[in-house]
C-alpha cells in the first residue's frame, strides 16, 4: 500500500469515527483532504459526500436498532436541509475555493468556540450545584 492511499484509510478511519458518533465525519475530513492530501476544497467536499452516504446509513441502521431515532423529527429535519442542500451545492459551484475554504474555516471557529463556552457554562453549573449542595441550607 503507498503513502497516499494510507493516508486516505487513515482518514476515512478518522471520519468513521466521528460520522459514527453523530459528531459529523465531514468536519474531519475536509481538513483531512486538503491539508495533508492536497485535494482542493471543492473536490473534498464531494469526496465528503459520497462517503458520507454509507456511514449515514449504517450510523441510522445502528441509531435506530437501538431505538435513539425519531424518524418523524428526521423526515421534519431531512425535508427542508435536503431543498436548502440542492440550493448550496449550485452556490458552490460559482463560489471561489478560497471563499469557501475560509467560509469553512470560519464555520469550523465559531462551531468550536460555541462548544467551549457552552462546556465552561455547564462545568461553572456544576460547580455551582455541587458547592450549593454541601452548604447548610439556611431554613433548616
Amino acid at each position: 500500500m503507498n503513502h497516499s492511499a494510507l493516508l486516505y484509510l487513515l482518514a476515512g478511519i478518522a471520519g468513521g469515527i466521528m460520522g459514527g458518533m453523530g459528531l459529523g465525519g465531514g468536519t474531519l475530513l475536509i481538513p483531512a483532504l486538503t491539508l495533508f492530501l492536497d485535494v482542493d476544497g471543492k473536490q473534498a467536499a464531494a469526496i465528503n459526500l459520497i462517503s458520507f452516504i454509507p456511514m449515514s446509513l449504517v450510523a441510522c441502521i445502528i441509531h435506530a436498532k437501538n431505538k435513539l431515532l425519531d424518524f418523524r423529527k428526521a423526515l421534519t429535519l431531512a425535508l427542508p436541509a435536503c431543498a436548502t442542500c440542492a440550493l448550496c451545492s449550485l452556490f458552490a459551484q460559482k463560489v471561489s475555493e478560497n471563499t469557501l475554504s475560509s467560509g469553512f474555516a470560519v464555520f469550523l471557529i465559531c462551531l468550536a468556540s460555541v462548544m467551549l463556552v457552552s462546556r465552561a457554562v455547564e462545568s461553572v453549573k456544576k460547580i455551582k450545584a455541587k458547592i450549593c449542595s454541601s452548604l447548610p441550607h439556611p431554613y433548616v
